[in-house]
Formats: C-alpha cells, sequence, structure tokens
C-alpha cells in the first residue's frame, strides 16, 4: 500500500466566512482606545504648561484666561461672535490711514464659538476657549492616527508627544484657529491615506475655512486625487472629494469679494493688514534688520524655528512620505515662508505642519527609552518656559 493511500482521508476543510466590516463607531472606538496613551501625555503636558503659565501670570498681575482667550486675535473672534462681520480697527497713521477689517478672520471658528453661547450659558471668550481645547485633543488623536498607519504605535505616541511640546505649544490652548485646522487636516490626510475621499474632501472643506492657509489641505486631497485619475483608478468619490476640497476656502473669498464689490477684495484687506505673498521679500529684509540691530527675544526663537522648520522639511521629504503629506506640509511651509509681515508669527503658522515632526518622532521611537525621556524632558522645559514667556512678558503679536 502506497503512502498516498495510506493517508487517512479528511474532509476539506470549509472556506472562511468573509470578515464582517466594523461599524464607523467601533473603529472609532478602537482607534481613541490605541490613542489614549498618547492622549494622555499629550494631556498631562499641555496641563503642566498651562499650570506654570497661569502661577507666572498671577505673579506679575494678569489674569490667565485673559491671555489664552481675549487678547490678540483672539479679541477680533470674539467680537465677530458679539456683532457679526462689522468691525474695523482705526486706521493706522503708518498704513496711510488704511483701518484693519475682521474679514480678514475666516468664518468657521467664530461660527461653532456662537453655536456654543447660544446653546450653553457661556460667554463668548469661554467658548472660543472650549473649541480650541477640543479642537487641540481632536488634533493630537489625528496626529496619532497618522502616525500609527504609517509607521506604528511607538511613532504615532511620540508625534502627538513632539507637538505638544513644541516651543510655542502654549497656542494650541489659546482661542486661535490653529488647534482646529489641525484638528481638520490630520482627519482629512488619514481619510486620504485610508481612500475615505468624500471624508477627505469635506474636512479639506472645512479646513479652507478654518483659516487662510487652510487651502494646503484641499492643495493635498486634489493632488493625491490627480494621482489616481492619472493612476486610471478613480471612482466618483475621488472626483467628489477633489471637488469638494476648496470650496471652503474659495466661497469665504467669494464672500468677502461680494461684501466689499470685488474680486480680490479678500486680498485687499491682507493687504490693508501688512499680510500678502511676496515669495520671502519681507521676511528675509527683517531677518537682516534683526542680525544687525536689537530686537525682543521672540524673534530671534521664530528665526530658529524656521530655521529647524526647512531643516525638517528636508529630511521629511528625504524619508519619501506619502504626496497627501508632502504637499500639505510643502503648501504651509511655502506660505509661511512667502508671507510678508508679522514674522514673530511664523511659528504659530507652522504648528498645523506636524507632519515635519516625523522625521523625529521616528528617530525617538528607535531610540533607547532613556534617551527618549530626556529629549521629552528637555523639549518639554523649553515649551513650558517659552509658552509662559510668550503670554506673560513678550509684547509682541502672538
Amino acid at each position: 500500500m502506497s503512502a498516498d493511500t495510506s493517508a487517512p482521508i479528511r474532509a476539506p476543510e470549509p472556506p472562511a466566512p468573509p470578515p464582517v466590516p466594523l461599524r464607523a463607531t467601533t473603529r472609532l472606538g478602537a482607534s481613541l482606545r490605541r490613542a489614549a496613551p498618547a492622549l494622555g501625555l499629550y494631556a498631562a503636558s499641555r496641563l503642566i504648561g498651562l499650570v506654570c503659565m497661569a502661577v507666572w501670570a498671577g505673579w506679575v498681575g494678569k489674569h490667565p484666561r485673559t491671555l489664552l482667550g481675549y487678547s490678540w486675535d483672539s479679541v477680533w473672534y470674539v467680537g465677530i461672535v458679539r456683532h457679526g462681520y462689522n468691525s474695523t480697527l482705526p486706521p493706522d497713521p503708518a498704513k496711510h490711514g488704511v483701518p484693519f477689517s475682521d474679514m480678514a478672520f475666516f468664518p468657521l471658528f467664530p461660527m461653532l464659538m456662537r453655536t456654543l453661547t447660544t446653546v450653553l450659558p457661556i460667554t463668548a471668550v469661554t467658548a472660543g476657549l472650549v473649541v480650541a481645547w477640543v479642537s487641540a485633543g481632536v488634533a493630537a488623536w489625528g496626529i496619532y492616527a497618522v502616525g500609527e498607519r504609517l509607521h506604528g504605535r511607538r511613532v504615532g505616541t511620540a508625534l502627538v508627544v513632539l507637538w505638544g511640546l513644541l516651543p510655542h505649544a502654549i497656542v494650541q490652548a489659546m482661542a486661535y484657529t490653529e488647534p482646529l485646522l489641525t484638528a481638520l487636516a490630520a482627519w482629512s490626510l488619514y481619510a486620504v491615506l485610508t481612500r475615505r475621499w468624500v471624508w477627505a474632501g469635506t474636512l479639506a472643506l472645512l479646513a479652507g475655512a478654518s483659516r487662510p492657509n487652510g487651502i494646503a489641505v484641499a492643495a493635498a486631497v486634489c493632488c493625491c486625487a490627480a494621482a489616481e485619475v492619472l493612476g486610471r483608478r478613480a471612482s466618483w468619490r475621488v472626483w467628489g472629494g477633489a471637488a469638494l476640497s476648496p470650496l471652503g476656502w474659495l466661497g469665504y473669498l467669494a464672500w468677502v469679494g461680494y461684501r466689499r464689490g470685488s474680486w480680490h477684495g479678500y486680498f485687499a484687506v491682507q493687504d490693508e493688514w501688512g499680510s500678502r505673498f511676496d515669495f520671502g521679500v519681507n521676511a528675509l529684509r527683517f531677518v537682516r534688520s534683526l542680525l544687525i540691530s536689537k530686537a525682543a527675544f521672540a524673534y530671534f526663537v521664530a528665526l530658529v524655528i524656521l530655521g529647524v522648520a526647512l531643516l525638517l522639511f528636508a529630511l521629511l521629504t528625504a524619508d519619501r512620505p506619502p504626496l497627501s503629506l508632502l504637499i500639505y506640509t510643502l503648501v504651509l511651509v511655502a506660505i509661511t515662508l512667502g508671507g510678508s509681515g508679522y514674522f514673530a508669527s511664523k511659528p504659530r503658522f507652522l504648528l498645523p505642519a506636524f507632519p515635519l515632526l516625523l522625521p523625529v518622532a521616528m528617530a525617538m521611537a528607535r531610540a533607547r527609552p532613556r534617551t527618549a525621556v530626556l529629549l521629552g524632558g528637555a523639549l518639554a522645559g523649553l515649551s513650558f518656559v517659552y509658552g509662559t514667556y510668550l503670554l506673560t512678558v513678550a509684547r509682541i503679536p502672538i
């Protein structure tokens, strides 16, 4: 008897059942559970930073809530919530009597603030802080999701921690639009990575309605959609996501143009504020004057941060990231460096550019635990001290 005929005859195994698709709520719950350690570290770092700032603010006679929720740009958002788009500041003699218009500020953030003040018994200042803090948490979750998708949980956690320990991370707790834009951008990029094109386009639309540089999200979605079309893999969802993505940004520009009676009305408003895209000419002039004259400490820190950002962008490009992250970061960096005016605010404009931190996050994930902890501790000290300085000592626009 041969070996073949002597082997016991077994019935063939039934085919495996098809996988049961998870519901959206189940997927979100699982994602949140995986992100929980990173979000805990992020919340702890920002809480310690706020405590440091509040202690020093009390020491110098300033109120922490006012510093966080009603200073610089936050004053304009509160004014829009209370009075609509009707406010101007007195003309600046240095600008030949041109007033500052609140139409320079995009509508999504004040709309969310107004919604909260309508449904809850809170002030506009408190509403701004609530929107910013919730947005910062959602942004940290989205940043973790992108990092985990690309390189695993350790890199995702390191990416969130690094974002929360930036020198100017105190802005993430202020009533500013950067946390909101970062949240929408991170989840839109995640939707592109997971090929959820309609979600990507919808979130890009909202990002474009939150800040001028929110157009970077639409640029990323459109470029990736174009790559899909060239690869002959396009469906109606790809076309739909690409079509939706720039509508928030274009819609607000069209509205301001209508109110101003000119197609370039929004750009005229920005020009009145001294903000325009001049390919970095004004920034280079400012750097030259900065190096030969005395200036506030924050200007020198801004210069260092911009230099580090350029280095990180080179490292990111060398790592060949997904096209969506590369285009998004490239547009943000170009707008930040090429725009004129408000040099000390340029690090804030780069807060949503979290992919710049990917090379450092990958290095931290591979490093020994002791090295990672020491680096994190050093960054935390810098972030807490400099954030306190920005809000309580420096007298320049953030």
